[in-house]
């Protein structure tokens, strides 16, 4: 049953119409991922299902008494409100817990603070000096708290490092009520939600299933209409390569699934062969990158690294772990060459040639337009094996002509992270140190950027809370553990969730106890089999695989059959009846084998 309605809804600003008569119903028990550019219409979307925004045509109907709690990008509240005034009291939402043993005496209030560090921050902690990160900390853990109906979340996952992330997915699979969630982390939306929304063209497109089916099912789609954007679906279709090739954010996808997949890509190549890649930069390196000797980084009273022995070579493809605070950027700062360590040396060698990204946004010339701030780094760039002029490589990086002579100050964050990126590789180097480059990038960005970072020829050590950038595009995993150490981690991310527990804490992980942790796992913790259980369904599994393939033989030859006697109306009725049946029965079949998965975690 609907709890939200959407029915022939239109909304129109003066740079366009954002939403033509888009109709949507939002289930009590739905979990939808929203995607789509920068500037599509997301946010105007969650907007007009909260009622903060009136559609020009249309309705937007609401079931009677649905609570609805949403979390913007934005949160700001008055001077002197505590964590304890929005988290437990009413400072920010109507419903508070007025004494404390009611929520103290709570496992799943303890867990949900635990989680998202609460305790590290103070519950009489003031806002007002906190960081804005902290801040949307502290209002998450307010909602999550609470019930309800629909929980609206926009970029849920900005400030949480990989192991929160981990964790709030983990909860909010076990929250009862619907789930709104824009995001442009692929792994949480592959991991939380069960459909997607793709906010395009002035519509809403549907899908069953996470961004990985999304992807399948927009390729699919885009591969029919190849002649018109055939630039849009080789991209799409290597970014399908990589989800059957590289390490799956969900391990439940069916056999006779990822088949289809498989057919779709079977020409597709290797999205990244390490032996030759398509040369980019100029600059050759030479044996020696980086090497760290003996490396102390002191910050006040704190040691973020202690002792630390590293060597970054050639062609090494590096992503950065570890919690909020455990010296990712410092690390980064150290190869980069911006800061010197307390101790101990750190050796660059003689061809290497860095680019920095940064997550400051301030060194970008507000006071330039896009192409002008290109043209100041350089009016030809090499770019593979092609020599482009700066508007050429702009529009490669998504800058069309209107976009060009924008004032850079007026761009959006995610424009401005692309002029970034853009203003670096310009310079041509040879190796790339990124410090969280997916901030503020839509899917179709990252999807590009990844593309860019598969055929890049140099080093690349790259700090970031996106799981799947880090999956698709380094070779190796280092993990900051706070124990001032810089640790290998063979098995990638998966060791590292591994290693700071499934909940998603390290012991002193934002100041949380080793308890809480516990308290939040167990609120999460799904009801496993038994061994002999999980045998018995496993069997059962592979039995239903063998009957859904040899009822896809048969769809095949009844669809033969009804292409051979496309004249005969008798034989047409017959062999239709005897379709829909096998359908069915396939579907029923795969419903079966899908139930099974969730159960056994397969």
């Amino acid at each position: 049953m609907n709890i939200v309605n959407l029915d022939k809804v239109s909304k129109v600003y003066a740079a366009g119409p954002i939403f033509d008569n888009v109709s949507l119903g939002v289930d009590e028990a739905d979990r939808i991922g929203v995607v789509g550019l920068n500037g599509a219409g997301k946010s105007t979307l969650l907007k007009l299902i909260l009622g903060t925004v009136e559609p020009d045509s249309g309705r937007v109907t609401r079931r009677r008494d649905t609570r609805i709690s949403a979390l913007p990008q934005q949160v700001s509240f008055p001077d002197g409100t505590t964590v304890r005034d929005v988290v437990l009291g009413t400072a920010w939402l109507a419903e508070g817990f007025d004494a404390e043993h009611e929520w103290a005496s709570d496992a799943g209030i303890r867990g949900i603070l635990a989680g998202l560090g609460m305790p590290g921050l103070g519950l009489d902690a003031e806002l007002a000096p906190m960081s804005g990160g902290e801040r949307r900390r502290v209002a998450l853990a307010a909602l999550l708290i609470r019930s309800a109906d629909l929980l609206i979340l926009d970029e849920p996952t900005n400030h949480l490092d990989v192991a929160g992330i981990a964790w709030l997915a983990a909860f909010l699979n076990e929250r009862k009520g619907a789930l709104l969630v824009v995001t442009h982390d692929r792994w949480f939306l592959d991991a939380v939600c069960g459909r997607t929304w793709e906010v395009a063209d002035a519509t809403v497109r549907a899908y069953e299933g996470g961004y990985a089916a999304w992807i399948l099912a927009r390729a699919e789609r885009q591969r029919v209409a190849s002649e018109v954007e055939s630039k849009r679906q080789n991209l799409l279709r290597k970014e399908i390569a990589w989800l059957r090739r590289g390490a799956p954010a969900r391990t439940s996808k069916p056999k006779f699934r990822i088949d289809a997949a498989n057919a779709l890509i079977a020409d597709v190549p290797e999205p990244r062969e390490s032996v030759s890649l398509k040369k980019m930069a100029t600059a050759r390196l030479g044996k020696d990158v980086y090497g760290l000797a003996d490396v102390t980084v002191r910050l006040g009273d704190r040691t973020l690294l202690s002792h630390v022995d590293w060597i970054v070579g050639p062609g090494d493809r590096i992503g950065l772990v570890g919690v909020n605070g455990a010296g990712k950027t410092t690390l980064l700062r150290l190869l980069a060459g911006v800061s010197e360590p307390t101790e101990g040396e750190v050796s660059i060698g003689k061809t290497v040639k860095t680019a920095f990204l940064s997550q400051e946004l301030s060194e970008l010339p507000g006071e330039l337009r896009v192409l002008e701030a290109v043209e100041e780094v350089a009016r030809r760039v090499v770019l593979g094996d092609k020599e482009m002029s700066a508007g050429q490589v702009a529009e490669v990086f998504g800058f069309t002509d209107r976009r060009l002579w924008t004032p850079v100050k007026d761009l959006s964050g995610g424009e401005r992270r692309r002029l970034q990126l853009l203003r670096l590789l310009a310079t041509e180097p040879n190796v790339l140190i990124l410090d969280e480059p997916t901030n503020d990038l839509d899917t179709d960005t990252l999807a590009s950027l990844e593309d860019l970072l598969d055929t890049w020829p140099g080093t690349i050590v790259v700090a970031s809370h996106d799981r799947y950038l880090m999956e698709r595009v380094c070779d190796q995993v280092y993990a900051l553990m706070g124990d001032g150490k810089v640790t290998h981690l063979p098995h990638g991310i998966d060791e590292f969730l591994e290693r700071v527990g499934a909940g998603g804490q390290v012991g002193g992980r934002l100041g949380a106890t080793a308890a809480e942790p516990q308290q939040a796992k167990a609120t999460v913790e799904r009801a496993g089999l038994s061994a002999a259980e999980a045998r018995v369904a496993k069997k059962e599994m592979a039995r239903l695989e063998r009957t859904i393939q040899k009822l896809e033989q048969r769809e095949e030859k009844l669809h033969a059959q009804l292409a051979e006697h496309a004249t005969d109306y008798s034989k047409i009725t017959e062999l239709q009846a005897d379709l829909s049946a096998i359908v069915a029965e396939k579907e029923s079949a795969e419903e079966e084998w899908l139930s099974l998965a969730e159960q056994v975690g397969e």
